[in-house]
């Protein structure tokens, strides 16, 4: 069993995880499985995944069979275990509770080489949709507090299979870096009475020189934020104020969420030679219900530099681009409809 231990000096928690030692890639360089190796994520190995837990499959079939255009299975080899009470328990000045939680895997497409950005936009509005019915049907587990949905591409990103796919996991606690965006939201509000993150869009896209705006569609816009830890680091958010991502339910809304995610990969794989990267989805926590001062976003970052020693005692982050010149680049990329 996997164990959550937190650390009493700054209450950041870690999970241990020892059942994932077992990965053949633990304390070995990653290397990304190439096309023309087995994939278990391609049709006709679905005997090779655990039985699926969500799947769009328009033609019918029945479950576990090939025809599916997403599929949403139990991660393999999970960080933390569904079975299981938390047991909330302290060591003397240490807390700790047992490591439940669901991991799962959203396989984006049957394709094995194509990514987000290849795929059309009504099959992104699908992976779109397995992220919301996932995070859904999981908060109705009242052992988990958040649900974090990230992707991991490339290797140099984390990932160990070639396959496009979107990792979720289901924590019992909220995410020390969530909190911290919380309370700073929070902090904003009661000083000014505005979500600050309504500020930010309202003033990027206010701005007559579109400084740090790399694209917009009627309910999303792509900017490169004003303070960013990593070259390119890309955030996508609401135009309108929306705290959870889970209220994303009209078909126009998830059209044009697909549409602006899609333009903005294309862009950056077409300005960094298809960059290893990670995504993470920030949303309010479901038990919070609609928070006036917080609003969800998609954060894109690009690892195009390293986190070493200084990044790690301090804290700050050195970033040699500016977000805008960052900006002008992305905007100067021509992409496809």
């Amino acid at each position: 069993m996997p164990e959550l231990r937190k650390d009493p000096v700054v209450g950041r928690w870690v999970i241990i995880s020892t059942d994932r030692s077992r990965r053949p890639t633990n304390f070995t360089p990653v290397r990304v499985e190439k096309t023309g190796s087995f994939c278990p994520f391609c049709p006709g190995h679905e005997d090779k995944t655990p039985p699926e837990v969500y799947v769009s499959r328009p033609g019918g079939g029945g479950p576990n069979s090939a025809g599916w255009k997403v599929r949403v299975v139990p991660n393999k080899f999970p960080a933390l275990q569904i079975e299981g009470a938390l047991d909330r328990r302290g060591e003397g000045l240490y807390d700790k509770m047992n490591g439940v939680g669901a991991h799962e895997v959203v396989i984006e497409g049957p394709g094995h080489d194509q990514d987000l950005a290849d795929l059309p936009v009504e099959h992104v509005v699908e992976v779109l949709k397995a992220y919301r019915e996932r995070m859904v049907d999981l908060h109705r587990d009242r052992r988990f507090r958040y649900v974090l949905i990230f992707k991991n591409h490339g290797a140099g990103a984390g990932a160990t299979l070639e396959h496009t796919h979107t990792q979720l996991i289901a924590t019992p606690i909220i995410p020390k870096i969530l909190q911290e965006e919380l309370d700073g939201a929070r902090r904003y509000y009661e000083l000014k009475e505005r979500c600050v993150f309504c500020d930010i869009v309202q003033q990027d896209t206010a701005d007559h020189n579109g400084r740090r705006v790399v694209t917009m569609n009627d309910r999303f816009v792509t900017i490169e934020p004003f303070a960013p830890r990593f070259p390119f680091e890309t955030w996508i958010l609401p135009r309108r104020h929306d705290s959870s991502f889970q209220v994303v339910a009209d078909e126009e809304e998830f059209h044009d969420l697909a549409a602006i995610l899609k333009d903005t990969f294309q862009r950056l794989n077409r300005a960094l030679d298809k960059p290893p990267f990670n995504f993470v989805i920030h949303t309010a926590p479901v038990a919070e219900g609609d928070l006036e001062y917080y609003h969800w976003h998609l954060e894109i970052m690009p690892k195009l530099t390293r986190v070493a020693g200084f990044e790690i005692g301090s804290g700050f982050y050195i970033n040699p681009t500016p977000p805008e010149d960052a900006a002008q680049y992305l905007r100067e990329i021509a992409v496809e409809a």
